[in-house]
């Protein structure tokens, strides 16, 4: 798995796909985030806007090789391998980029009352929440489930809208804690939004390595 995660690294890099989504979550953080906010208002954008950057990076990582070269390394590899591979690539990446962004707010924030001890890990909770809901929203809204490009994306973007609004998401549960909790008292631990995140996200990846099997 070490090679094949190496492996799929480096298609991604070297498309340079990834600075589309990056760029558009960085651009984000910047014109969200201003100096003297609310730590946990910062933290809760930062989490939020990592959905779709994380469902982007999915689509990006499991559509980057091309079908005859995805043949060949399914063959030799393994189908499910080399599909799960694409979505631990990904979901690293959008990990890496949210606590870069999650370090931003802690940094430009302000912390007045809060323990920063506690919004850093509040935060880093949020930010692997809404990564994996993201994760499991492009998961499910590219190949081999959705083989139509435009397809994928019209579904990517309502899943991430959906992903943020609905009560029942585990994105929506951790924004909501650290945005509405946090202003009456000490910053709330998003622990049962992480768990259901990993649960949504390992079922997602499940089912799409699954049918990755028995379509190839």
């Amino acid at each position: 798995m070490t090679a094949l995660l190496r492996y799929q690294g480096a298609l991604l890099l070297r498309s340079q796909r990834w600075l589309a989504p990056l760029i558009a979550y960085a651009a984000l953080v910047a014109v969200g985030i201003r100096p003297g906010d609310p730590v946990s208002d910062s933290l809760g954008l930062v989490a939020a806007g990592l959905v779709p950057a994380a469902a982007w990076l999915v689509r990006i990582c499991v559509s980057v090789e091309p079908d005859a070269a995805r043949a060949c390394t399914a063959a030799a590899a393994g189908p499910v391998r080399v599909h799960a591979a694409a979505l631990l690539t990904a979901s690293t990446g959008a990990l890496l980029a949210g606590a870069a962004a999650a370090a931003v707010a802690l940094l430009t924030g302000d912390r007045s009352g809060t323990d920063p001890g506690r919004a850093a890990l509040a935060g880093a909770l949020a930010v692997a929440a809404c990564a994996l809901t993201g994760a499991a929203v492009g998961a499910l809204c590219s190949r081999p489930l959705v083989r139509r490009r435009g397809h994928g994306i019209l579904a990517a973007t309502l899943g991430s809208l959906l992903a943020l609004i609905l009560a029942v998401s585990p994105a929506s549960g951790a924004v909501s804690a650290l945005v509405t909790a946090g202003r009456s008292g000490p910053v709330p631990l998003p622990l049962t939004a992480l768990a259901g995140a990993l649960l949504l996200a390992a079922g997602a990846g499940a089912t799409t390595c699954l049918v990755a099997a028995r379509r190839s």
